[in-house]
């Protein structure tokens, strides 16, 4: 059965199929952002710098794993993720 994938409400990416359902959660840059409470451009500096990683589309745009922008968070607030 497939699932529909593509991007919700929540500025989520959800997997295509139910065999992907493994793959890591992606966020937009701006949810990102968001969760991390720096801008987009901080985030893409970052990217290029290894500091986080992204999934790039074919389009050219970024998507940051779930896990790594809530742990980048902790980070910044001063909690062990």
């Amino acid at each position: 059965m497939t699932i529909q994938g593509g991007l919700n409400n929540h500025g989520t990416v959800e997997p295509e199929t139910a065999e992907n359902a493994e793959r890591p959660v992606l966020l937009t840059p701006a949810v990102a952002a968001r969760k991390v409470g720096v801008v987009t451009r901080t985030l893409a500096n970052w990217h290029r710098a290894g500091k986080i990683t992204a999934q790039v589309t074919i389009g050219g745009q970024r998507r940051y794993p779930e896990s790594e922008v809530t742990a980048l968070a902790a980070r910044r607030a001063g909690v062990a993720a």
